[in-house]
């Protein structure tokens, strides 16, 4: 039985947790927290393993066999180079790191050490990527429009652009990666921010809104938008649309996938017993619904990506991970450029890792 660790037994650390329960090919070794209150906690809630506040000394006294890193973005670099150090498999939550520059030395040590890692994109998991993939392999994608609006968590350290790297780099990150994902690489990104209309939180100094224009490799162009001005579900419909010349993909990313003019004519042949649904070509179960064919997501994405890692650590066979650490820093390098361009305001080119 394959021992596992856990550094940062924040909320973040509290999702992992719920899903290593569920596990019982793995021994819960050793919680690290700097507050020991925290770690103290996931003791009790595993049933086994013990507190540490010092990660080294957790390794030393634990030995694990992988480890999950959940810690602020400013907390990366010493644990990352001191895991590979020992040799130690990771999964570790996004963003990996705030600069390049880090993130780069850190992907240059895994590679020499050939360690299987992990990120925590669990979005590319859902069961609503493949009939995405499917789609825009057989629907030629121009414009991709993209919202993502809510409110400010009240985690201390994001609202702080120098501590979480603002909106894009720490929370809609998910909605650039699975762009990325299912749809290609960007070559150059454009991207204006406002301030001023989120008020009355002392020490918020980050990006009310902004939007990003990308161009990807195909030439293709995406809007990509995001604010934390949010006070209720009704400040905006968030989702991720791509628009074909004769149809469009709407996804909400870990909801539904809505396909509009893509396999609706044929969909009488391919008929579930349940009235509505229907069996498409992927054998995924879909519905039909207002001329669109609609995916729902099943379950929780998190377990897989969880379970995939886990798996990869037993077998030795890291080849089923969606994405490992340097695909995680392409992720980095396509959000940090968008800051780039706030800062600078200029079109920021992406050179690619």
């Amino acid at each position: 039985m394959k021992k596992l660790a856990m550094i940062g037994c924040g909320g973040i650390g509290r999702y992992h947790l719920s899903h290593f329960l569920e596990f019982d090919d793995i021994e819960l070794v050793g919680f690290c927290d700097v507050i020991p209150e925290r770690s103290e906690e996931f003791v009790k809630k595993a049933g086994s393993g013990e507190a540490f506040t010092d990660f080294k000394e957790m390794y030393d006294k634990v030995d694990p066999d992988m480890v999950f890193i959940c810690v602020p973005p400013t907390e990366h670099g010493e644990i990352e180079f001191e895991t590979i150090r020992r040799r130690i498999p990771f999964f570790v939550e996004k963003p990996v790191a705030l600069s390049m520059e880090l993130a780069k030395e850190i992907n240059d040590e895994i590679k020499k050490a050939n360690l299987i890692t992990a990120s925590g994109f669990q979005c590319r998991y859902s069961n609503l990527v493949e009939p995405n993939v499917k789609f825009l392999e057989e629907k030629e994608a121009i414009f991709i429009d993209c919202i993502r609006v809510g409110g400010v968590p009240g985690t201390p350290w994001w609202k702080k652009r120098s501590t979480s790297g603002g909106q894009i780099v720490e929370q809609t990150i998910h909605q650039f990666d699975i762009i990325r994902y299912v749809f290609g690489e960007p070559v150059e990104v454009f991207t204006m921010g406002t301030k001023g209309f989120v008020t009355g939180i002392e020490g918020y100094d980050t990006e009310d809104l902004s939007t990003t224009v990308v161009r990807f490799e195909n030439g293709a162009l995406a809007t990509i938008s995001t604010g934390c001005y949010g006070e209720s579900g009704d400040a905006a419909e968030n989702k991720v649309v791509f628009s074909a010349r004769d149809a469009r993909a709407e996804l909400r990313i870990l909801n539904d996938l809505k396909l509009f003019g893509y396999g609706t004519d044929d969909s009488k042949e391919n008929e579930d017993e349940s009235e509505g649904f229907l069996i498409k070509g992927d054998g995924g179960l879909a519905e039909s619904s207002g001329g669109a064919v609609v995916y729902k997501q099943e379950g929780d994405a998190g377990i897989l990506c969880d379970r995939t890692f886990i798996d990869a650590v037993i077998t030795g066979d890291g080849s089923k991970i969606r994405s490992p650490y340097e695909d995680a820093v392409k992720t980095l390098e396509f959000v940090l450029a968008c800051n780039q361009s706030m800062d600078t305001g200029q079109p920021v080119k992406i050179k690619g890792i």
